[in-house]
């Protein structure tokens, strides 16, 4: 009987043995693997039920680089590289167009400027009852295609020929010259273009021009000697009718708004 209970006793130790947690190195090896399981389902058990007794409840938060990783993000990004690349590449072939077809790109170029100019006149100085000038917008297209934009590309040749030099006083010396000589002769063919298209007979342009040439001379001098500077002093020559056109779009807006104005009267 004693033996018995010696091996009843052997056995309950046994069991109890088996009952104690234990690490071999087999469980050593293997344990990462389950305890990660049970640690899965511990935190699903706590993300299903935050309130649950098992542990305390964990804040799920986004990692960053998922957040910046999203696709809207990668979309945005990826269709700002297009854009910059696609004017990247028009720039590069616009400059290529003024190389090949100087004449060509920049008459185009000025018809593009005036008609904008002509819009935005029309929208600022025309009463809102009265209808937009489909004509009016023409004429001025034609204009800077036919006659502005050709007569810029051989002027600013024509001057950088005759005084190639950039420093200050050379530079001034062409601002005096397009004062004086470029600008009153486009000026007043302008008046007399865009009046002869409208019917005016010649005692009506000379009335106009005697009316509307000295005002809008003297506001040409208080814009165009700075546009002129930035242009001789720091722009290349085969780019200066661009930039010429550029800031001939505010003095466009007013000069087709003078253009207009109703004729004078003639006895």
């Amino acid at each position: 009987m004693s033996a018995c209970i010696i091996r009843s006793g052997v056995k309950s130790r046994h069991s109890a043995f088996n009952l104690w947690p234990r690490q071999s190195i087999t469980d050593s090896i293997g344990a990462p693997t389950v305890r990660s399981q049970r640690q899965l389902q511990h935190s699903n058990a706590h993300t299903r039920f935050p309130h649950s007794p098992y542990g305390k409840p964990k804040n799920l938060s986004l990692c960053p680089s998922v957040v910046l990783s999203s696709p809207i993000s990668s979309t945005t990004s990826s269709a700002s590289k297009v854009g910059f690349v696609s004017k990247i590449r028009f720039v590069g072939w616009y400059l290529g167009m003024v190389k090949s077809r100087p004449i060509l790109t920049k008459s185009i170029t000025a018809a593009f400027i005036y008609t904008a100019a002509d819009l935005s006149s029309q929208m600022i100085a025309q009463p809102s009852s009265e209808p937009y000038d489909l004509v009016r917008t023409l004429r001025m297209a034609g204009y800077g295609m036919l006659i502005l934009g050709p007569s810029v590309h051989f002027w600013f040749n024509f001057v950088s020929k005759a005084l190639p030099q950039r420093d200050l006083i050379t530079t001034l010396k062409k601002i005096v010259l397009g004062q004086t000589i470029y600008g009153p002769a486009m000026t007043v063919v302008f008046f007399s273009v865009n009046a002869g298209l409208q019917g005016e007979t010649g005692a009506e342009i000379v009335g106009r021009l005697k009316r509307d040439l000295i005002p809008t001379m003297i506001n040409g001098v208080m814009y165009w000697p700075i546009c002129d500077f930035v242009t001789f002093k720091f722009i290349p020559v085969h780019l200066q009718p661009l930039v010429s056109n550029s800031f001939s779009y505010l003095w466009t807006v007013y000069i087709t708004y003078m253009a207009s104005l109703e004729k004078v009267a003639t006895e």
